[in-house]
Protein backbone atom coordinates (compact mmCIF):
# COMPACT_ATOMS: atom_id res chain seq x y z
CA UNK A 1 0.00 0.00 0.00
CA UNK A 2 1.46 3.90 -1.04
CA UNK A 3 1.64 6.15 1.50
CA UNK A 4 -0.25 8.95 0.35
CA UNK A 5 1.43 11.46 2.55
CA UNK A 6 4.95 10.86 0.32
CA UNK A 7 3.16 11.07 -3.03
CA UNK A 8 4.71 14.31 -4.94
CA UNK A 9 2.74 15.46 -8.11
CA UNK A 10 5.71 17.10 -10.34
CA UNK A 11 4.12 19.43 -12.54
CA UNK A 12 6.16 20.41 -16.30
CA UNK A 13 6.63 23.97 -16.25
CA UNK A 14 9.25 23.76 -19.04
CA UNK A 15 8.78 25.52 -22.18
CA UNK A 16 6.88 24.47 -25.28
CA UNK A 17 9.75 23.27 -27.81
CA UNK A 18 7.64 22.70 -31.17
CA UNK A 19 8.17 26.33 -32.25
CA UNK A 20 12.20 25.82 -32.34
CA UNK A 21 11.71 22.68 -33.85
CA UNK A 22 8.98 23.55 -36.25
CA UNK A 23 10.59 27.12 -37.39
CA UNK A 24 14.14 25.25 -37.41
CA UNK A 25 12.85 22.96 -40.04
CA UNK A 26 10.82 25.47 -41.84
CA UNK A 27 13.03 27.76 -42.32
CA UNK A 28 15.86 25.12 -43.44
CA UNK A 29 13.46 23.75 -45.89
CA UNK A 30 12.55 27.19 -47.49
CA UNK A 31 16.41 28.09 -48.24
CA UNK A 32 16.85 24.36 -49.41
CA UNK A 33 14.04 24.89 -51.74
CA UNK A 34 15.30 27.80 -53.05
CA UNK A 35 18.28 26.01 -54.41
CA UNK A 36 16.28 23.26 -55.73
CA UNK A 37 13.63 26.28 -57.51
CA UNK A 38 16.71 27.54 -59.00
CA UNK A 39 17.36 30.76 -57.32
CA UNK A 40 20.83 29.91 -56.17
CA UNK A 41 23.45 27.74 -55.89
CA UNK A 42 24.11 25.19 -53.35
CA UNK A 43 26.41 26.47 -50.33
CA UNK A 44 28.01 26.90 -47.14
CA UNK A 45 24.68 28.84 -45.99
CA UNK A 46 22.62 25.87 -46.44
CA UNK A 47 24.58 23.61 -45.13
CA UNK A 48 25.34 25.49 -41.86
CA UNK A 49 21.56 25.78 -41.70
CA UNK A 50 21.35 22.23 -42.04
CA UNK A 51 24.09 21.31 -39.38
CA UNK A 52 22.50 23.95 -36.74
CA UNK A 53 19.79 24.55 -37.12
CA UNK A 54 17.45 22.01 -39.08
CA UNK A 55 19.86 19.32 -37.61
CA UNK A 56 20.93 20.84 -33.90
CA UNK A 57 18.01 22.75 -33.08
CA UNK A 58 15.60 19.92 -34.32
CA UNK A 59 17.32 17.29 -32.11
CA UNK A 60 16.96 19.34 -29.25
CA UNK A 61 13.72 20.46 -29.62
CA UNK A 62 12.84 16.49 -29.84
CA UNK A 63 14.87 16.02 -25.89
CA UNK A 64 12.69 18.50 -25.22
CA UNK A 65 9.26 16.79 -26.64
CA UNK A 66 10.41 13.39 -24.52
CA UNK A 67 10.80 15.47 -21.74
CA UNK A 68 7.10 16.48 -21.98
CA UNK A 69 5.65 12.83 -22.98
CA UNK A 70 5.50 13.79 -26.61
CA UNK A 71 6.29 10.35 -28.66
CA UNK A 72 5.12 12.12 -31.93
CA UNK A 73 7.08 15.17 -31.51
CA UNK A 74 10.33 13.57 -30.15
CA UNK A 75 9.94 10.97 -32.99
CA UNK A 76 9.77 13.96 -35.95
CA UNK A 77 11.76 16.95 -34.25
CA UNK A 78 14.65 13.83 -33.81
CA UNK A 79 13.91 12.21 -36.90
CA UNK A 80 14.15 14.92 -38.91
CA UNK A 81 17.06 16.72 -37.52
CA UNK A 82 19.11 13.79 -37.83
CA UNK A 83 17.72 14.08 -41.73
CA UNK A 84 19.19 17.28 -42.41
CA UNK A 85 22.58 15.86 -40.15
CA UNK A 86 22.58 13.09 -42.95
CA UNK A 87 21.81 15.37 -45.76
CA UNK A 88 24.72 17.14 -44.91
CA UNK A 89 26.91 14.34 -44.67
CA UNK A 90 25.98 12.95 -48.41
CA UNK A 91 26.72 15.98 -49.65
CA UNK A 92 30.13 16.32 -47.75
CA UNK A 93 31.64 13.04 -47.14
CA UNK A 94 32.80 12.76 -51.16
CA UNK A 95 34.33 15.80 -50.48
CA UNK A 96 36.82 14.47 -48.15
CA UNK A 97 37.86 11.77 -50.66
CA UNK A 98 37.58 9.02 -47.90
CA UNK A 99 33.90 8.12 -49.41
CA UNK A 100 32.32 8.01 -52.73
CA UNK A 101 29.43 10.08 -53.32
CA UNK A 102 25.73 8.22 -52.93
CA UNK A 103 25.04 6.84 -56.81
CA UNK A 104 21.15 8.32 -57.87
CA UNK A 105 20.01 5.33 -57.27
CA UNK A 106 20.65 5.56 -53.61
CA UNK A 107 19.24 8.77 -53.10
CA UNK A 108 16.03 7.46 -54.55
CA UNK A 109 15.88 5.23 -51.99
CA UNK A 110 16.66 7.65 -48.97
CA UNK A 111 14.14 10.14 -50.40
CA UNK A 112 11.33 7.36 -51.25
CA UNK A 113 12.38 5.99 -47.57
CA UNK A 114 11.97 9.32 -46.13
CA UNK A 115 8.59 9.89 -48.23
CA UNK A 116 7.66 7.00 -46.35
CA UNK A 117 8.11 7.49 -43.49
CA UNK A 118 6.22 10.99 -43.46
CA UNK A 119 3.26 9.95 -44.86
CA UNK A 120 3.07 7.50 -41.98
CA UNK A 121 3.86 10.85 -39.64
CA UNK A 122 1.04 12.33 -41.26
CA UNK A 123 -1.72 9.55 -40.40
CA UNK A 124 -0.88 11.20 -36.94
CA UNK A 125 -1.24 14.51 -37.21
CA UNK A 126 -4.94 13.63 -38.42
CA UNK A 127 -5.36 13.47 -34.78
CA UNK A 128 -3.25 17.08 -34.05
CA UNK A 129 -3.94 20.50 -35.90
CA UNK A 130 -5.08 21.21 -39.41
CA UNK A 131 -1.06 23.56 -39.51
CA UNK A 132 0.74 19.71 -38.91
CA UNK A 133 -1.59 18.10 -41.24
CA UNK A 134 -0.69 20.79 -43.98
CA UNK A 135 3.31 20.32 -42.99
CA UNK A 136 3.09 16.89 -43.22
CA UNK A 137 0.79 16.36 -46.28
CA UNK A 138 2.89 18.49 -48.58
CA UNK A 139 6.53 17.34 -46.85
CA UNK A 140 5.21 13.76 -48.04
CA UNK A 141 4.75 15.09 -51.76
CA UNK A 142 8.23 16.90 -51.64
CA UNK A 143 10.06 13.39 -50.96
CA UNK A 144 8.22 11.63 -53.26
CA UNK A 145 9.12 14.24 -55.96
CA UNK A 146 12.51 15.21 -55.01
CA UNK A 147 13.25 10.80 -55.90
CA UNK A 148 10.88 11.41 -58.75
CA UNK A 149 13.24 14.51 -59.93
CA UNK A 150 16.26 11.89 -59.21
CA UNK A 151 14.60 9.19 -61.13
CA UNK A 152 13.89 10.73 -63.72
CA UNK A 153 16.70 13.85 -64.04
CA UNK A 154 13.60 16.05 -64.91
CA UNK A 155 14.94 19.45 -64.18
CA UNK A 156 11.48 20.87 -64.62
CA UNK A 157 10.15 18.49 -62.07
CA UNK A 158 13.13 19.17 -59.41
CA UNK A 159 12.47 22.81 -59.59
CA UNK A 160 8.70 21.91 -59.13
CA UNK A 161 9.71 20.31 -55.87
CA UNK A 162 11.46 23.59 -54.91
CA UNK A 163 8.22 25.76 -54.78
CA UNK A 164 6.14 23.12 -53.01
CA UNK A 165 9.43 22.64 -50.60
CA UNK A 166 9.21 26.33 -50.61
CA UNK A 167 5.64 26.14 -49.45
CA UNK A 168 6.14 23.10 -47.24
CA UNK A 169 8.67 25.08 -45.21
CA UNK A 170 6.77 28.08 -44.59
CA UNK A 171 3.64 26.33 -44.21
CA UNK A 172 6.08 25.04 -40.42
CA UNK A 173 7.57 28.59 -40.22
CA UNK A 174 3.61 29.85 -39.56
CA UNK A 175 2.86 26.73 -37.15
CA UNK A 176 5.98 27.16 -35.22
CA UNK A 177 5.66 31.73 -34.58
CA UNK A 178 1.63 31.07 -34.32
CA UNK A 179 2.46 29.03 -31.17
CA UNK A 180 4.67 31.48 -29.90
CA UNK A 181 2.03 34.42 -31.13
CA UNK A 182 -0.77 32.47 -29.44
CA UNK A 183 1.31 31.16 -26.38
CA UNK A 184 2.61 35.05 -25.63
CA UNK A 185 -1.19 36.76 -26.36
CA UNK A 186 -2.94 34.26 -24.38
CA UNK A 187 -5.49 33.89 -27.28
CA UNK A 188 -5.40 32.64 -30.85
CA UNK A 189 -3.50 35.53 -32.96
CA UNK A 190 -2.75 32.79 -35.67
CA UNK A 191 -5.08 29.95 -36.47
CA UNK A 192 -3.62 26.42 -36.01
CA UNK A 193 -7.17 24.86 -37.03
CA UNK A 194 -8.18 22.33 -34.18
CA UNK A 195 -9.13 18.69 -34.45
CA UNK A 196 -12.29 17.65 -33.12
CA UNK A 197 -10.62 14.03 -31.52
Amino acid sequence: MTNQANVREIKDTTANPAPLGLTAFGMTTVLLNLHNAGLFELGTMILAMGIFYGGIAQIIAGAMEWKKNNTFGTTAFTSYGLFWMTLVALLLLPKTNLWDGPTNRAMVAYLIMWGLFTGVMFIGTLKLNRALQVIFASLTILFFLLALGDATGNAALKRLAGYEGIFCGFSAVYAGLAQVLNEVYGKTILPLGTVNK
